[in-house]
């Protein structure tokens, strides 16, 4: 079926507002992040640090290149977040791990962060519902997968708002 002018305006609508929204995300991210001296790219290594990660994989992980995780390493250290340690596996490999004060740093920003999200005070509870069932569905799409839960809950019906 051939796409038509409402299609076609109603996803630049969509285009425009989802542009909106990672905007206000990524101003409210570097504002909080700032507080706490620290950059986004830091901020997006210890969400990234869920237990002892070699330099490597945390260059997959942030989608950049290894030269570059250093720099993130020196800063977390820097800030007392991280340390680098030797891999057990590896010794010739060194890991980064989170200090007990980076793990309660990364969950202070993530609230923060979370709480000020346009979804928590522009959404009740069904609609938070909803967003996620969509943006699950649209994510199983990228990544080829069926959405999360096995099906589409999501009806014209109940995308709505109130």
């Amino acid at each position: 079926m051939e796409p038509t002018a409402r299609d076609d305006e109603l996803n630049q609508q969509i285009m425009d507002a989802l542009i909106e929204l990672v905007k206000h995300a990524s101003t409210l991210g570097q504002s909080i992040s700032g507080g706490f001296g620290l950059n986004g790219s830091d901020v997006m290594a210890l969400i990234k640090i869920d237990g002892p990660l070699s330099m490597k994989e945390l260059s997959h992980r942030l989608a950049c290149d290894a030269s570059f995780v250093t720099a993130i390493a020196d800063s977390l250290e820097k800030h007392l977040l991280a340390r680098r340690e030797p891999s057990q596996r590896d010794r010739r490999s060194k890991n980064i791990v989170l200090t007990e004060h980076g793990i309660a740093v990364r969950d202070q920003i993530a609230r923060e962060v979370t709480a000020r999200m346009p979804w928590c005070n522009a959404l009740d509870t069904s609609e938070r519902e909803c967003f996620l069932d969509l943006l699950q569905k649209m994510a199983g799409r990228i990544e080829g997968q069926s959405p999360a839960g096995g099906g589409d809950r999501v009806t014209p019906a109940v995308a709505v708002p109130s």
